[in-house]
């Protein structure tokens, strides 16, 4: 028991379910789909570490990632591990060259998000590391 409550744990399905929806949040982030991205947000969403100040609430999280929109980008992710209420993506995301930057930039992240009971996603929390492109 935790506090007096029982600890329960979320089923299979909401975790594959949030899997799913950690999944679309990058392609909704690097398609520019912001209402889409929203829609697997719980209300209570709290984001940090993925931009430079945090965000409190879907509005607010939705607000901050249409603010931090740039060159278009792409997450690549080379690994989800899910257990319970929590997944964690683990991959890169990368911006190819402009004029304006002329070398492409990446950023190599692990985010960790928790789970809402009905599989929207309440928490994430971004780890980076800058690094070469080229993988090198």
């Amino acid at each position: 028991m935790i506090n007096g409550n029982r600890d329960i744990s979320p089923s299979t399905a909401t975790t594959a379910a949030g899997v799913d929806h950690v999944r679309l949040s990058y392609e909704y982030l690097d398609a520019g789909e912001f209402d889409a991205y929203g829609s697997l947000l719980h209300e209570d969403m709290q984001v940090s570490g993925f931009w430079d100040l945090p965000a409190h609430g879907r509005a607010a999280a939705v607000a901050r990632a249409r603010g931090a929109a740039g060159p278009p980008g792409h997450h690549q992710v080379h690994r989800v591990v899910a257990g319970g209420d929590c997944v964690v993506a683990i991959g890169r995301y990368v911006v190819p060259a402009t004029t304006a930057a002329p070398a492409p930039a990446a950023v190599e992240f692990a985010d960790v998000f928790t789970l809402s009971g009905d599989a929207l996603l309440l928490g994430q929390r971004r780890f980076r590391y800058r690094c070469d492109p080229a993988g090198a």
